[in-house]
């Protein structure tokens, strides 16, 4: 399962982007990839680590803005299109095989 976060934050202030910054870093240290500019996903190993950091992502909530969550199957996630660009490094295709977790 891959868990995708997107958001929308306010850095118009400097208490905004103090915000903004520490929800991305919560965001990096906690395990996800930048997909696209304010797009965030990270693998999952099933329901309960999607219960898990679901949690630990409503703890680290900012208090203003947009922020939305998007869980999808493997399967699902492979079939998303590039349409315009290239993919990341992080991007680069493995089969399902391939993938250890832990």
């Amino acid at each position: 399962m891959r868990m995708m976060v997107l958001f929308d934050l306010p850095t118009v202030t400097k208490t905004d982007k103090r915000a903004y910054t520490l929800f991305r870093r919560f965001l990096l240290n906690d395990g996800y990839d930048m997909i696209q500019y304010s797009i965030y996903g990270r693998i999952l190993n099933g329901n309960d680590a999607e219960e898990k950091h679901m949690k630990r992502l409503v703890a680290n909530l900012p208090s203003e803005g947009s922020i939305r969550v998007l869980t999808v199957t493997e399967k699902q996630y492979a079939s998303m299109k590039l349409l315009v660009g290239m993919p990341l490094f992080q991007e680069k295709q493995v089969n399902a095989s391939q993938i250890v977790l832990f």
